[in-house]
């Protein structure tokens, strides 16, 4: 087999390069080691930056998105027991958009099967080779056939535990990680949003964050302790602590209850790889770097790198320009540390330390009152949660 550029993982940095290159006319082949259902099922991410829903549009993949996707002007601070709104689009021009990754690789799969894009699922034993100079993969197909893919650029979008980022090199690059002393309970409920816009609530018992995924479905979340066992939270455990950390100081706040549908508990965790290229072999996504959920850019930051990648490739392949791939992973780390800094920063605010003393939760409401009652502050926040723009993407 042979191709232009292979690409290791079908999630939103995978896919959405995939369909990228094929508008400039760049063939590539998606390994995918599970199912199509699964990666269409599976509950991710759910807001969209500005940029994002922008880009989503401009490359013919927003039809479903603003029929379907909740757009928000703005999201609550909740703390003091009192509400204190971002309101987003005033301080900003800007909004987000409430689109679950799910929803967005739906349409990008369908995308591009429609235009006879070549997406091989639940392949295995998938190795990378020569990736200096004469890039290739190695797998076994659906059908247990093992096959050799050969490729002029090889693509690592395959996830934080995907197998691209160790093939480099020993010494070739540098790891950046910082573990936080807490993770998150979610749950999706079958039931209606209780508020009409996400709430980031911090209390003296953890954090909570109510979101949903559509006008029937919620999404909601505790801080719990990393080692938490999810067997000691029944959903009786689960609503009431809810609703304790959620509740306001006037009691004009109800959350409405209904099946719980999926749980889980998530580590919270910053993760840099640089830099993001080996030779032929690029990371994107995931692969080369994890935001704590509290800043809401995992997604949004995957599809900002294939952005950059998409117009390198083109300016590759069209015009044998080459320096733009060599900058690739200098560009892209600018706004990688960029949303570290914002997500650790949401996250330290808002989560109570297992070591934090009451000079330290003090301090945290101090940021929270300066960031409500600050014009400065507030659009400082806003303007890193709507997403910066992509103005530097193209060569």
């Amino acid at each position: 087999m042979r191709t232009r550029v292979a690409i290791i993982g079908a999630g939103p940095a995978g896919l959405m390069l995939s369909h990228l290159l094929d508008r400039c006319g760049i063939d590539s082949v998606v390994l995918e080691l599970r199912s199509r259902e699964y990666l269409e099922q599976r509950v991710r991410a759910g807001v969209l930056e500005s940029p994002t829903v922008q880009l989503l549009r401009d490359v013919g993949l927003g039809a479903r998105l603003d029929t379907e996707g909740l757009p928000h002007q703005g999201f609550s601070l909740r703390f003091d027991r009192e509400d204190h709104r971002i309101a987003l689009n005033e301080l900003t021009g800007k909004h987000i958009v409430v689109y679950g990754q799910q929803e967005v690789v739906k349409d990008l799969i369908r995308a591009r099967l429609a235009a006879g894009g070549q997406l091989e699922f639940e392949v295995t034993d998938v190795t990378l080779h020569d990736i200096a100079a004469s890039p290739w993969v190695g797998f076994t197909d659906h059908g247990g056939r093992r096959q050799e893919l050969h490729a002029d650029v090889l693509v690592g979008a395959d996830g934080f535990h995907g197998i691209s980022r160790h093939a480099y090199p020993k010494g070739a690059w540098r790891a950046y990680d910082k573990q936080y002393p807490f993770a998150w309970l979610g749950i999706l409920a079958q039931t209606p949003p209780s508020h009409e816009e996400l709430i980031y609530a911090y209390t003296e018992h953890g954090f909570a964050l109510h979101s949903m995924r559509s006008p029937a479905v919620t999404r909601l979340y505790l801080q719990v302790a990393p080692d938490e066992d999810l067997a000691n939270w029944p959903d009786a455990r689960i609503w009431a602590e809810l609703e304790l950390r959620l509740a306001l100081r006037e009691g004009n706040f109800a959350l409405t209850r209904g099946p719980i549908l999926d749980r889980g508990i998530t580590a919270m965790r910053s993760f840099v790889a640089e830099p993001m290229r080996h030779g032929r072999l690029f990371l994107a996504g995931d692969a080369a770097h994890i935001v704590p959920p509290t800043g809401a850019k995992g997604m949004n930051l995957a599809i900002a790198d294939v952005s950059v990648l998409a117009a390198a490739l083109e300016a590759f392949f069209s015009r044998n320009e080459e320096r733009w791939l060599a900058s690739y992973s200098s560009r892209c780390l600018r706004r990688v540390w960029r949303a570290e800094q914002f997500s650790s920063m949401m996250t330290t605010m808002l989560h109570i330390a297992p070591t934090a003393d009451p000079f330290d939760r003090q301090l945290q409401l101090s940021q929270l009152r300066y960031i409500a009652t600050s014009a400065a502050a507030a659009t400082s926040l806003a303007e890193n949660y709507v997403g910066l723009p992509l103005s530097d993407v193209a060569p």
